[in-house]
Order: C-alpha cells, then structure tokens, then sequence
C-alpha cells in the first residue's frame, strides 16, 4: 500500500507539472509593422471559475534562439507557471536584436516592442495583475541583457528584473552576434556601443527602485562584465541579489538558474503592499 501511494502522489505531481497551457500567439508589433511569434504560458488555474488576476513574468531567449526556446529547451519552465502562479511571455527577440531599438536598423525595433507592444498586449488579452509590482523580466544571455537592459529604462513598467549569464555590456565582444550591425561598427562608434549596454543603464535608477537579480557561471565568457556590473552596483549602494556558482554558458546552467529567478520574482510579487504616505 505505501508503494502504491508513493506511485500516486508522483502521479499526480506529474500530472500537475504539465496542468500548464503553452500557446503559441502572433502579437503585432506597430513599431516595426510585422506579426511577432509569442509563447504565453498559463497557469493550471486560469482556466478555473475563479477569473483571478495573475502576475506576469517577461522570460528573454538569447542570440541565435527563439520564442520557443526556454519551453522547447528548458522542459520544467512552463511547469514554473504553475508553481509560482503567474503567467510567462516568451517573445521573439530576432537574431541579434540586443532587444534595444537600433539606431541603424529601423526594423529592429525589440524596446518598443517588448516594453510597450507586448505589456500593452498581454495586459489587454489576459487576466494580469497590470503594474509593476506583479510584473517582471529576466533572461538569458542576449536576453540576460534585455532583462536588465530594459528593466531599468522601464522601471515603471517592471518592478523585478533579471539576468542570467547576461552579455551586459558587449564592447569586448566587437565581432560577435550582430551587434556590429545593429549599432554599426565598434570602432567608428565606441560611444553608441556604451550608451546601449546594460551597465550603462544603471545611472537611470537608484537604490530600491527595482528588485534585481543577476546570476552567472563562473565559467561563463560573460563572467568578467557581470563582475563588473556586480561591483557598479556595490559602489553605488544599490542592493541586488548577485550569483556565481559553477557553469557555463549552456542550457544546463539556464535551467538551474530560471528557478531561482522565479523563486525571487514570486517573493517580489507577494511581498506586502506598502501603503503611499
């Protein structure tokens, strides 16, 4: 008998790991006229009689992926929905869009789109908690970058924000990942380059605007700009969570860390409400 309750409740549990809803939604982005490939996730309980409000996680894939990747790739993420109750928005960041909008490419418009667009559609077509206080974005990679990258510029739009093993600031990457053609080359354009990393935009906030949460292998070729972000934020006396644990840049390490990252988004999420003076 106690086997066979063993059996059930792994059953179950099963059971309840894929309770989750992954669609697959086009979402028009009017910045760069064109239909945008998006995953959204739902929790076991949305489809419930209760019609509750759910908090939003913006979850970014890297250079080289896609809107599928993190569920194609990562197979517990959509079980996270469940475990965290909150909805997942995947987008589509392109090949090489840094998810900034290019100041040479007019069709690379991956800011606007993903801050503006897609918030503004997500809250419209679902059943979100729509503020900052229920709303988050994070990444890996390229899109470690774009959860930093557009979190502090759009701190009024997201409360928590994250990276994890994030190319933060890509200048001592000069050839790598169409960065060059998003911003034209490094070297006749050092400046735009700076202005356009993650870690320049730490000037924009201050202490205790933003929860944030950084993460990366100590193995990782991003390590030693996420080091330096680290201690920007130190010298600063803005408080962040920041991790280095053994691994590198690959999906084994993206699916360790996404848990952690949603463990802290769902503390953020839930923490009481602080009555304005």
């Amino acid at each position: 008998m106690k086997n066979l309750f063993l059996i059930l409740v792994c059953a179950l549990l099963g059971t309840q790991a894929m309770a989750s809803k992954v669609d697959t939604i086009a979402v028009y982005s009017e910045s760069m006229k064109k239909n945008s490939p998006t995953v959204v996730i739902l929790p076991d309980s949305y489809s419930s009689k209760k019609k509750q409000h759910y908090p939003v996680v913006y979850l970014l894939h890297g250079y080289g992926g896609n809107y599928a990747a993190w569920v194609k790739a990562a197979k517990s993420t959509a079980s996270l929905a469940d475990t965290y109750q909150c909805i997942i928005v995947c987008p589509d960041g392109a090949i090489g869009s840094w998810y900034f909008d290019s100041p040479v490419d007019s069709a690379y418009k991956y800011e606007t789109f993903v801050a503006k667009e897609l918030v503004a559609y997500t809250d419209k077509n679902y059943r979100t908690i729509a503020d900052r206080e229920h709303r988050a974005i994070t990444g890996l990679s390229m899109g470690g970058h774009g959860g930093l990258y557009l979190g502090m510029r759009h701190k009024d739009t997201f409360g928590a924000i994250g990276s994890m093993s994030g190319g933060v600031d890509f200048r001592p990457f000069p050839t790598k990942w169409d960065i060059a053609k998003r911003l034209g080359e490094y070297s006749a354009n050092p400046g735009r380059w700076e202005a356009y990393t993650a870690t320049a935009q730490v000037p924009l906030i201050k202490n205790g605007d933003v929860k944030i949460i950084i993460d990366c292998g100590v193995k990782d070729f991003f390590i030693d700009v996420n080091r330096q972000l680290h201690q920007k934020l130190l010298d600063l006396n803005i408080e962040h969570d920041y991790t280095e644990r053994p691994g590198e840049h690959n999906w084994k390490y993206w699916d360790n860390a996404v848990h952690y990252q949603f463990l802290y988004f769902s503390r953020f999420f839930n923490q009481p409400v602080v009555a304005k003076k």
